[in-house]
């Protein structure tokens, strides 16, 4: 009887203390950045170890809302972001459909050679890319930025969608060039509305991508104005102090659009969409 009782609550009481304290663990980060976003000063603690600060106070986020040009790196870095995602969508869902739907010479080496420079980290590209832009005067351009921001990306992206495309019956495609659509028809009314899971996904990361780079954004942009939210933070640090405050505040305002792009794709992070696509 014991060991029954213990099966039926001890067991379940373990798993929820266990989910509850890696709940904690996770959540814990974030809380220690809030509680220094509304801590007096510029210190991450105080010497009495208190979780909470005994006198909050919103100067950390007035001084970078309206001492500094926080709303000028934020729309930057929106712009930058979005731009990157929708030109990213673009041409790794167009890219990842010929190679899943397609026969064509050098079909093959295309997605070994697309795979051998995922294998490569992207800041190795960076001087390339900087010649680049700089030929032909991007440089210090968000435009240039978010052209590279797209190219380091579509690798990825491009094998990602290509995985999920092979997914959908060809049988759909068939079907809708037997009723007269043309195969960019096919492509934009059976495909793309079935791929919306995986489209949202790389949506999501093509978005984070741009929104969280620092290095590449650090050599090719040049004035402050043009700066993108990491480097803006970043430079607000000299040699004699580190503004921690200013830096959980930021963090938490540069959090928020994040979050509402999550939430708005969120719907569409499911599978099996294509059950019952094809009657039979």
């Amino acid at each position: 009887m014991r060991t029954g009782a213990f099966s039926r609550y001890g067991v379940p009481i373990l798993i929820h203390a266990f989910l509850v304290a890696m709940l904690i663990f996770a959540l814990f980060p974030v809380f220690f950045v809030l509680q220094a976003a509304f801590r007096p000063g510029q210190s991450l603690y105080s010497l009495t170890l208190s979780l909470w600060p005994d006198h909050p106070t919103w100067d950390n986020f007035v001084y970078i809302w309206t001492r500094v040009p926080f709303p000028t790196w934020l729309k930057n870095s929106l712009g930058i972001g979005i731009g990157t995602m929708i030109a990213g969508l673009i041409g790794s869902a167009t890219g990842a459909y010929a190679l899943a739907r397609f026969r064509f010479a050098g079909k093959r080496m295309t997605l070994i050679l697309l795979l051998a420079i995922q294998a490569f980290p992207t800041v190795l590209a960076l001087v390339p890319i900087y010649i680049i832009l700089r030929t032909v005067g991007l440089i210090g351009s968000p435009f240039g930025l978010m052209l590279a921001y797209v190219a380091g990306a579509l690798v990825f992206s491009t094998w990602n969608l290509k995985g999920y495309f092979d997914t959908i019956p060809r049988e759909l495609d068939e079907a809708a060039l037997i009723d007269g659509c043309t195969v960019t028809q096919a492509f934009i009314r059976i495909v793309l509305p079935l791929s919306l899971p995986a489209l949202a996904v790389t949506a999501l990361l093509m978005f984070l991508t741009a929104w969280n780079e620092w290095v590449m954004a650090q050599t090719l942009l040049l004035s402050e104005d043009a700066y993108t939210v990491p480097v803006g933070l970043w430079g607000l640090q000299d040699n004699y102090r580190i503004p921690w405050g200013y830096f959980a505040a930021g963090s938490l305002l540069v959090s928020i659009p994040v979050m509402v792009l999550f939430l708005g794709l969120q719907q569409y992070f499911r599978s099996g969409l294509t059950v019952g696509g094809v009657k039979g």
